[in-house]
């Protein structure tokens, strides 16, 4: 099925906000076209926080990445500590990828890299999150270490800058220290196209 199949497959009847507080939570009532002929209508929450960035910083001098660690609150409510280990990312706003996270990696690691690649991007949660994130990698050197990083305080941030080597922080998500998803994803990218070889 092309994107123009789908929509002409889907038809809009009425878009609510049900919060517009931090970002944008949506009531959408809309009649689908299955693949039997049938018009179906159905409704669907959507949370708009719009799109976002990640990268994980590689040495491969060192054979190191470069992790985060900050609290998630809504980890925490979901019976985890809420302690995240996880690559650097942020929101675009107003940016394109490649700006954003050049500026994040910035804020948030002390790095200040010169040369980032995407590799990827994809849909994190396409079941009620509209976000598109876009996935970076970028080696890192020692030089490359502007400042403690740690986020901006004045968006709440307290953010640990954690190195340590591939092996080991492949070996976090088997006993389950790292649990975010962009994490596993770039790191196993790490390893399947050999980035610190």
């Amino acid at each position: 099925m092309t994107q123009a199949n789908t929509k002409d497959r889907v038809r809009i009847k009425k878009v609510e906000v049900l919060s517009d507080n931090w970002y944008v939570l949506r009531k959408t009532t809309y009649d689908y076209l299955g693949r039997d002929g049938q018009w179906r209508e159905l409704a669907r929450e959507t949370y708009d926080r719009g799109n976002g960035a990640t990268i994980l910083l590689y040495s491969k001098a060192k054979q190191t990445v470069v992790l985060t660690r900050q609290f998630r609150f809504p980890a925490f409510v979901n019976g985890h500590e809420g302690l995240l280990i996880e690559t650097c990312a942020g929101l675009l706003d107003n940016d394109d990828p490649h700006t954003c996270i050049r500026k994040e990696t910035q804020e948030e690691t002390g790095y200040i890299v010169q040369d980032v690649r995407k590799v990827f991007e994809a849909f994190m949660s396409p079941g009620s999150v509209t976000e598109r994130v876009h996935f970076f990698v970028g080696e890192y050197f020692d030089e490359d270490k502007q400042h403690e990083g740690g986020g901006l305080e004045a968006e709440g941030e307290e953010i640990e800058v954690l190195e340590t080597s591939l092996d080991k922080a492949l070996g976090m998500i088997e006993t389950g220290d790292i649990c975010d998803g962009k994490t596993i994803m770039l790191l196993q990218y790490a390893k399947l196209h050999r980035l610190l070889d």
